[in-house]
């Protein structure tokens, strides 16, 4: 065999892999997601049984990202320590599921804290190892794409359309408690899949983390990470993410039908769109960012994200509604950019899941715990309509900071190159 034969069979090997990855770690994060999501689903039912004040169900979702945050910092470092990310994935779906499964068990809100506490401790280190995963084995031309479809679109297809459905169907039918448990077979089954086909490494490195800003050490420490522009501004910009998101996703289903009066059956139809937009966002968000770029891609998408909040106030029609969300639920879409790829293409491999857990813990702790805390409580004094204007201001101050992000799409960056080299031999 000619080496340019050796090099031809070892990149369709490595496409191979490329693409079952991306179905491994698409169903392993979905499922993250149906779980995080189904107390906000189950929130009527739970209150009717129990009775979950707004502070109290905001609390439930904001000691999830507390704990998710926390666990997503640490194994993001302890990964790159180590070098291993494989045996920390396995672990981290094989506890969500069974700690999931507990929030069935439990009759009153202190138990109901306290099982999701443990369930965001397992969650939070699977997107770091995920997306470290996938970005290094990725080609550089799917790199957006591929991260995207791992964290936005898989998310919103387990977490915004399967989970309405299912979780609602289960709790009419058999009750609410019942929806808990599903997720048991799916995780195992998946932590099998990880254990048998993922590989440490991939079977070629496709991730030149030269980064764009300095220094490119190695394994820098913590303070050199800190000290790169995009890293800070993209902690920045998760922590208002992470409020536009977790407001609207743990308040919007009990939002629907006590200020709207949806039925439970409109709901969940509307909240299916969301999941929609969710899937579609997902992927073409990150996948037009190839093309045209990071930052831009990251401001257009936030401006569409604004109108969603907005939208579920002062629309009535729950079809009209729908469709707006479809149109205007772009921000899960937005994730990926700052939370996966735009790290990825700053930080050197040695940092890459310290950068991605650092991004997400600072996210999730302000977006996602002191957020719906704040907004629950809010909600409480001034009406639900409150959480939904907190959750509007976290995209706006999203889209004044992404303006200071600087550029790392590779097709973008040689455009740029090649532009300036042909102006250069013009002058």
């Amino acid at each position: 065999m000619t080496t340019h034969d050796a090099g031809h069979a070892a990149g369709r090997q490595a496409d191979r892999y490329e693409n079952r990855l991306l179905l491994i770690l698409f169903l392993a994060f979905g499922f993250v997601f149906f779980d995080r999501q189904a107390l906000a689903f189950l929130a009527p039912y739970i209150d009717a049984e129990i009775g979950l004040t707004n502070a109290q169900l905001g609390t439930l979702s904001g000691v999830l990202a507390l704990t998710w945050a926390l666990a997503g910092m640490v194994a993001g470092r302890l990964s790159d320590r180590l070098g291993r990310r494989k045996p920390i994935l396995i672990a981290a779906v094989l506890c969500f599921s069974l700690f999931s499964s507990a929030s069935g068990l439990m009759g009153a809100f202190a138990g109901l804290l306290a099982a999701r506490a443990l369930m965001g401790v397992a969650e939070g280190a699977v997107l770091p190892m995920a997306q470290s995963l996938m970005a290094e084995a990725s080609r550089e031309s799917r790199r957006g794409l591929n991260m995207g479809l791992v964290q936005g679109s898989s998310a919103g297809l387990l977490g915004g359309i399967l989970a309405p459905l299912v979780v609602v169907w289960l709790a009419e039918t058999i009750g609410w408690r019942a929806a808990f448990f599903v997720t048991i077979i799916p995780g195992l089954l998946i932590a099998a899949w990880i254990a048998k086909s993922v590989k440490e490494r991939p079977p070629v490195s496709r991730l030149d983390t030269a980064a764009v800003d300095e220094p490119a050490l190695p394994k820098p420490p913590l303070g050199a990470v800190l000290k790169l522009r995009n890293i800070v501004l993209c902690m920045l910009i998760a922590c208002c993410y992470l409020t536009w998101f977790i407001i609207l996703i743990t308040f919007t289903p009990t939002f629907l039908t006590t200020v709207k009066g949806y039925d439970p059956g409109t709901m969940s139809g509307v909240m299916t769109c969301l999941g929609v937009a969710w899937v579609l966002w997902g992927f073409l968000t990150p996948g037009i960012s190839d093309r045209i770029g990071r930052k831009p891609a990251l401001i257009l998408f936030s401006v569409l994200a604004l109108i969603a909040p907005f939208a579920l106030v002062y629309v009535s029609d729950p079809v009209l509604l729908g469709g707006l969300m479809i149109l205007t639920y772009t921000g899960l879409g937005c994730f990926t950019l700052f939370m996966a790829t735009i790290p990825a293409e700053t930080v050197p491999r040695g940092a890459l899941a310290t950068a991605l857990g650092l991004i997400m813990g600072v996210g999730e702790l302000a977006g996602g715990f002191l957020a719906p805390v704040i907004a629950g409580w809010a909600s409480d004094q001034w009406g639900l309509s409150t959480a939904m204007f907190i959750a509007a201001g976290g995209a706006a101050l999203v889209i004044v900071l992404s303006f200071g992000l600087r550029e790392t799409a590779p097709a973008v960056l040689r455009r740029r190159g090649a532009s300036a080299a042909v102006a250069g031999e013009a002058v």
